[in-house]
């Protein structure tokens, strides 16, 4: 399940949070309808759960175990880069870091 980048970045974007199948493939830049295949996926495996709220569905995490071993994955997949992994920066260097990148204030 986790050898799938897709897969990965959904997880990674319901750490801490919970959110509907739309809401998540802008997140990940992907269509509904291929999300939800994903999802569906995860939840056959136990590793998001859902709630209804009316006629929408909201994904979150299973447990924080599940939230720790998508965490580690991430960070230890940082270090496969030239630069220092964004995790060991200082907050100054991840401020920079962002705006370099254009994904954070100014």
């Amino acid at each position: 399940m986790l050898a799938d980048g897709t897969r990965i970045r959904l997880l990674w974007a319901l750490i801490g949070r919970e959110l509907p199948v739309n809401e998540l493939a802008a997140e990940v830049g992907k269509p509904p309808t291929a999300v939800s295949q994903h999802l569906a996926k995860l939840r056959m495996t136990r590793l998001v759960q859902t709630r209804r709220a009316g006629t929408q569905v909201f994904y979150r995490l299973e447990n924080d175990h599940v939230a720790q071993l998508v965490t580690d994955a991430v960070h230890n997949a940082e270090h496969s880069g030239s630069e220092p992994p964004a995790h060991h920066l200082g907050d100054a260097d991840l401020v920079r870091l962002h705006r370099d990148a254009g994904t954070g204030p100014a």
